[in-house]
């Protein structure tokens, strides 16, 4: 039986994973607003997409592929856009808002984390926003990468390890 052809197949299947993508992609890209457009892109080429699956959890695998791949493909386009805007013109651009000694804590904690996730090189980063945002399994995050489990829990490990490094050697947090 081929599954995801009908609307009421689309209908299921974003209401199951609209906010695990959108949680997902927040967490890779950083902002609400980048996510959501890479999530309404991910929704049209599943609705455009003519083959069916032989599940709903397949189809749920191939929507956090092509979410990964449209943010992978996101990030390399802002890059190479970034690369010539710093050509052109010089960074100047200095923003600090102080509504309280403790927001201001969180928002730079909160922006520190955000940043150290995107120092992560791109394979541990995945791996490791699927798992802690995405809530997803070893298997799971294997299945959709199409790596193997333990090459997953190697990955998540690293990730870890190199994120506690990063926060060990730089200076103190606030930690609500």
């Amino acid at each position: 039986m081929v599954w995801g052809n009908s609307k009421k197949d689309f209908d299921l299947i974003y209401e199951r994973t609209f906010a695990l993508l959108i949680r997902v992609l927040v967490r890779m890209m950083g902002s609400a607003e980048i996510a959501e457009d890479i999530c309404q892109e991910t929704f049209v080429k599943f609705h455009q997409r003519t083959q069916g699956f032989p599940s709903a959890e397949e189809a749920k695998f191939w929507l956090l592929r092509v979410a990964k791949n449209l943010a992978l493909n996101y990030e390399k386009r802002k890059t190479r856009e970034r690369k010539a805007y710093k050509k052109v013109l010089s960074d100047g651009e200095g923003r600090s808002t102080e509504s309280g000694e403790d927001e201001y804590f969180k928002k730079e904690t909160s922006l520190r984390v955000r940043e150290a996730l995107l120092l992560l090189p791109g394979k541990l980063r995945e791996v490791l926003v699927l798992k802690e945002y995405g809530d997803l399994s070893y298997k799971e995050i294997a299945a959709i990468l199409k790596i193997s489990e333990g090459n997953v829990k190697v990955r998540v490990f690293r990730a870890r390890e190199w994120l506690a490094a990063f926060f060990q050697n730089s200076e103190e947090m606030h930690v609500p």
